[in-house]
């Protein structure tokens, strides 16, 4: 791992940062200086791959191994953050699993894994880092939804409820936080070019998004970027749809 000099910058913790969009997230953060935590959970490989481009590319990070929906876990990465650097001035919350399955075939271990992953995670991820901005007086805090959970989807009642659980915990926790400099805000994505669309028929879903094509990681964490922004600091609870023009 290379020295960490972080004094007067930024340090941001994207969970789920080994591929698809929190990579992409993770690479644009750093591009701007920032230092960046790449959290994933069990692929080494991927995530140390995502950390050495950065670093070729100028910027600075380092990898952190946990698991999301374990509480333990969570607390122990984000006080080892804070021992670390002192603080977190951004969070993405990205980790996210899909399950897919009609709901009458769905086991009880499909549901709560989905929601123990996508909306546990987030609560034993963000409480602790709360604490801290609030100290701080400043944070910007971004939850990556979907557009499944703004309009539902057949197939992904799991998937669907704990991304719509998302949204309501943004609006929820910008009210409360908002006074402290701090914004949460969520982006939902559509379909995306991303591994998490493997297995779908790409071109016939193609044909039904106005925009007539899947989105990039890229485009997705243009926004998130913006939402970390000094420009953005009176947006807060808010949605933000990346969907090609579906919704």
């Amino acid at each position: 791992m290379p020295e960490i000099k972080t004094d007067n910058v930024q340090i941001a913790l994207v969970t789920g940062a080994s591929r698809g969009i929190g990579k992409a997230i993770a690479r644009a953060l750093a591009g701007t200086g920032r230092f960046v935590y790449l959290n994933f959970n069990s692929n080494l490989e991927k995530a140390d791959a995502v950390l050495e481009d950065i670093i070729s590319s100028g910027g600075n990070g380092a990898l952190l191994q946990f698991d999301v929906s374990n509480r333990e876990e969570s607390e122990k990465a984000i006080k080892k953050i804070i021992k670390e650097q002192g603080k977190i001035d951004i969070l993405v919350n990205n980790a996210g699993i899909r399950d897919d399955m009609l709901m009458v075939w769905m086991k009880k271990e499909n549901w709560q894994s989905v929601l123990d992953t996508n909306l546990t995670g987030f609560f034993n991820v963000t409480r602790l880092t709360v604490k801290n901005m609030l100290s701080k007086r400043f944070g910007r805090i971004i939850n990556i939804s979907s557009t499944s959970g703004q309009t539902g989807q057949a197939g992904q009642v799991n998937y669907s409820a704990s991304k719509a659980g998302l949204i309501g915990a943004t609006k929820a926790l910008a009210r409360e936080i908002a006074k402290r400099n701090i914004t949460v805000n969520a982006v939902a994505p559509g379909f995306i070019e991303t591994e998490m669309i493997d297995g779908l028929p790409v071109k016939e879903i193609a044909k039904t998004i106005p925009a007539g094509r899947l989105g990039k990681p890229s485009e997705v964490a243009a926004a998130v970027l913006f939402l970390c922004s000094k420009d953005a600091g009176y947006i807060t609870g808010q949605v933000i749809g990346i969907n090609g023009g579906v919704l």
